[in-house]
Formats: structure tokens, C-alpha cells, sequence
């Protein structure tokens, strides 16, 4: 809920905020490496300037195989699937999923 507002706002303080100091995000490797990404990147401030700079203004709730998480669909069309694990009400994971083959295989339910 507090995410989803910080993200599209550019609020990096408010995603640092969120996200546990040693938090981890995953991405892809082919998709990370096809975009000139590091397939990983740790701690809150690195992972929230990502989440600004990506802008995440299509960004909407979403329950991922039935746990908390976010879906990126600018114009309708789905881009990417972010699954959160949240520990002590802080994000500790990240695992950003953009292979169409991988997104294919989720359970996802769009969250009002």
C-alpha cells in the first residue's frame, strides 16, 4: 500500500523507508543483462534509486502466486511482476520476474 505511492512519486526516501537496509532485489538474468542490469542489487538506498529511476508509474497491487506483490503493465501490457518478502513489516527480498515464460507461469489477481 505504502509502496505503491512512493514509487510513481519518485519518493526515494519514502521506498528506502520500506525496504530492510539489507534488502536484496533479483532480477532475471537474461532479461537483466538484455536491459545492461545487474541481475542483483543490494541494500534499500541502491534498490529504491532503481525503483525511481524506473519511474514505476504503471505500477499496481497484486497477489503473486498468493503473496504480496506488484504488477508493471504501462499501456495494458505487462512488462514485469515484482513478489515481495516482507519480514518485520520491512522488505527483505525482491524478485523482479520478466521472462515472458516465467510471468506465464504466475497466479496473478490484480488488487483494487
Amino acid at each position: 500500500e505504502v509502496f505503491l505511492p512512493a514509487a510513481p512519486r519518485g519518493d526515494f526516501e519514502g521506498i528506502v523507508s520500506l525496504l530492510d537496509p539489507n534488502a536484496v532485489l533479483v532480477t532475471d538474468p537474461a532479461v537483466a543483462i538484455a536491459r545492461g542490469l545487474p541481475a542483483t542489487l543490494e541494500g534499500a538506498e541502491a534498490i529504491a534509486k532503481r525503483a525511481v529511476l524506473g519511474g514505476a508509474r504503471a505500477a499496481q497491487a497484486a497477489l503473486v502466486d498468493g503473496s504480496v506483490g506488484v504488477i508493471v503493465a504501462p499501456n495494458g501490457r505487462l512488462l514485469m511482476v515484482l513478489r515481495f518478502t516482507i519480514v518485520d513489516d520491512k522488505v527483505t527480498h525482491i524478485e523482479s520476474i520478466a521472462a515472458p515464460e516465467r510471468v506465464s507461469q504466475l497466479d496473478l489477481a490484480v488488487l483494487s
